[in-house]
């Protein structure tokens, strides 16, 4: 385990950079990380003094244990090269870069990000979003060390499909579980996409269960009441770390008994648990004090 995966990213939660108060706001909002939005939030007028107030956003330090990131625009659009040079100098947690589907985007933006300066600590966040990217996914989770987190684009990835939101996301299970391979297989962290419907908060923990029983480490998200639903979510319950705790409390015993198998629960427990027990329990403390 790194580092990079037991730091909660539960509740990833996206905030206009053009609005001021919201930036203001997400300084109170118990989300575990925040992307400041230069992409799709706003307006093409408005772009240039959205990225000064995100950049000094960013680089205030008043966002406490919050991971502060900042969403640039696309590569290929007139304000990608400003927008990576104004992060660079900020150095937020994270650059999230729209529209990634090969590994050589990824060698651009960590290029671009060291010529303008950008310290070690700010990793790159791929956001996959197409065909490409879903079939090459392993490709671009493993084509820097800097970048170190997957964020799932699904509104893009359906359009790009022509498919349908419906619940469940049947058109989308083969490319979720594509990204998810790949993020796993190359040792990073990913991020399920956003749920449209503010207003259907049933549909929206659904949608949570769901991309945690996938594997998902945390969920983008677009409005602030989506927040405590999804920290509950992704974070393990109290039986939940109660459970990892006898396992990792049976196994060790096991083991200096000299006894080769260990059950808990009628279950016999193997490494692969007690593995995943030590996950589920750093997991648990990490979070216990937000």
């Amino acid at each position: 385990m790194t580092d990079a995966i037991l730091r909660p990213r539960r509740s990833v939660l996206y905030m206009p950079g053009a609005n001021e108060r919201a930036l203001e706001k997400a300084k109170t909002l118990p989300t575990d990380a925040l992307i400041l939005d230069l992409e799709d939030s706003v307006a093409p007028d408005a772009k240039p003094e959205a990225r000064k107030r995100v950049a000094a956003a960013a680089a205030s330090g008043e966002y406490g244990y919050r991971e502060v990131a900042i969403r640039v625009n696309s590569p290929g659009t007139p304000w990608h090269e400003d927008d990576l040079r104004a992060a660079a100098e900020a150095g937020p947690d994270a650059v999230v870069v729209p529209k990634v589907d090969s590994a050589a985007t990824v060698h651009a933006v960590e290029r671009a990000l060291e010529a303008a300066g950008a310290p070690d600590r700010t990793a790159i966040w791929a956001m996959v979003e197409t065909p490409r990217a879903m079939l090459d996914a392993r490709a671009v989770a493993a084509a820097s060390e800097r970048l170190r987190v997957l964020v799932m684009g699904t509104n893009d990835l359906a359009k790009e499909l022509h498919a349908e939101h419906v619940p469940g996301r049947a058109p989308l299970l083969t490319g979720l579980s594509l990204a998810l391979l790949g993020a796993r297989e190359a040792g990073k962290v990913i991020l399920d996409g956003v749920y449209n419907d503010v207003t259907d908060e049933s549909g929206f923990e659904a949608e949570c269960v769901q991309g945690r029983r996938f594997g998902f480490d945390g969920k983008t998200l677009i409005h602030p009441r989506q927040v405590e639903v999804c920290n509950r979510v992704f974070a393990p319950s109290p039986e939940e770390a109660d459970k990892a705790r006898r396992i990792i409390e049976a196994f060790e015993e096991a083991v200096a008994e000299g006894r080769g198998v260990v059950t808990v629960d009628g279950r016999m427990i193997e490494n692969l648990h007690v593995d995943d027990a030590r996950r589920v329990l750093a997991l648990a403390e990490a979070v216990s004090g937000r």
